[in-house]
């Protein structure tokens, strides 16, 4: 039970704490927010040059920003309600196959005797036809005891084992996605686009276990996929804790120039600053593409010339939150294709209500839901006893099973 006059107490006595942080935050927002409108001014090669000594500068501004002379993108279209942005959101989609994958998992820990979980992903691809047409399906999949004992070596959880089948899944999805769309210029068709829910930028500290290793593997094996098929891949990320361009604009400064700790992309770009608005003021606004060059990655997220693999732009999808963030592979922006992508998620982001519509499907049928868990434990008791395996459900879990 939480006691809320003992809360009000606890919170009452670190109250000076409190006001303390707050305002070294908005001195934070305010110097960083002078630094980023400071960056617009100059040219990429410019910003190149003076971090060229530093081998993770975080982000590097693509020569978009020399075309804006801005790190921030306008989005002219403006709408007086829902139903003319769903119309634009049509004219957006229409003919577009996108497409998204998730998964959820199913861990039922000490109630089985025997290491067994489960992974089910799920995906959504829609053509965007008039006929409104449109494949859901899902995968499911037994983590098995053996599959668990893979991972002993490096003396990791069964949740970390579960976690990456579900994530292999997912990837293998989007791959077989990215391999289905492949010439789809020479058919004529609009952009296609693949949604991934989260960052295609992983990193791990070292040494790395096998896990972590296959992790970024998979990942930039996707990338590579992308870009051989010619497919983009966008990896979404609703709330996003990437510091990578507040690590350029540090990396801009003179060595005694204030660095914040606390401060991220997003809050930046978002919050309300006392001589205007924020950076990002209106929908469907985004930031200059900008290719990624964090710390840890620059030994795997490379490709055969040592350029960056993955950038990023931060995307404004709804009118009062922080923006998202698009991990893009870079050579989409390289390819032309960056306009027409962004035009696609912001699509499907009017369709989702500021949520790419493509992502909150697969999610909703990907879930597996605490009746499912139950169905899960009485198939997995009557598959032991019909097979005379050694391991058993809990009596406890059997008996709830039984009366529900």
């Amino acid at each position: 039970m939480l006691y809320r006059s003992l809360l009000t107490k606890a919170l009452e006595d670190k109250r000076a704490d409190f006001k303390s942080f707050d305002r070294a935050w908005r001195d934070d927002v305010r110097e960083y927010a002078g630094r980023l409108r400071r960056l617009g001014r100059k040219a990429s090669a410019a910003v190149r040059l003076e971090t060229e000594a530093e081998a993770a500068p975080g982000a590097l501004p693509s020569d978009e920003l020399d075309r804006m002379a801005s790190m921030v993108v306008p989005f002219t279209e403006r709408w007086r309600n829902h139903e003319e942005a769903r119309r634009w959101a049509i004219e957006a989609l229409q003919e577009r196959v996108t497409f998204a994958a998730d998964g959820s998992q199913l861990l039922p820990g000490r109630e089985i005797s025997m290491p067994v979980a489960a992974v089910q992903v799920a995906w959504f691809e829609n053509p965007h036809t008039r006929e409104g047409q449109y494949r859901k399906q899902a995968d499911f999949s037994i983590v098995s005891p053996a599959e668990f004992l893979e991972g002993a070596d490096d003396n990791i959880g069964a949740d970390t084992v579960v976690s990456f089948r579900r994530f292999q899944l997912e990837i293998e999805t989007l791959t077989r996605f990215l391999q289905s769309r492949r010439g789809w210029r020479e058919r004529g068709e609009r952009t296609p686009l693949a949604f991934y829910d989260g960052s295609l930028l992983i990193s791990f500290g070292l040494p790395q276990t096998k896990i972590q290793a296959a992790y970024i593997n998979a990942v930039v094996e996707l990338v590579r996929v992308s870009r051989e098929t010619q497919t983009p891949v966008v990896g979404f990320i609703d709330q996003s804790y990437a510091r990578d361009l507040v690590r350029l604009l540090d990396t801009l400064e003179l060595s005694g120039a204030r660095r914040s700790r606390s401060l991220y992309d997003a809050q930046l770009l978002h919050a309300i600053i006392e001589d205007g608005p924020p950076l990002l003021p209106d929908w469907g606004m985004r930031t200059a593409f900008c290719y990624c060059l964090r710390e840890g990655l620059s030994n795997h997220f490379v490709d055969e010339r040592h350029q960056p693999l993955i950038g990023f732009t931060y995307l404004q999808t709804t009118g009062d939150g922080p923006p998202a963030r698009l991990d893009v592979p870079s050579w989409v922006y390289e390819a032309g294709l960056l306009d027409d992508v962004v035009d696609a998620v912001r699509g499907e982001c009017v369709s989702g209500l500021g949520y790419p519509y493509a992502i909150e499907t697969a999610d909703a049928a990907a879930v597996i839901t605490s009746r499912d868990r139950e169905q899960f434990l009485r198939l997995i008791q009557e598959f032991a006893e019909k097979e005379s395996f050694a391991f058993r459900v809990s009596r406890k879990a059997a008996s709830k099973v039984r009366r529900r």
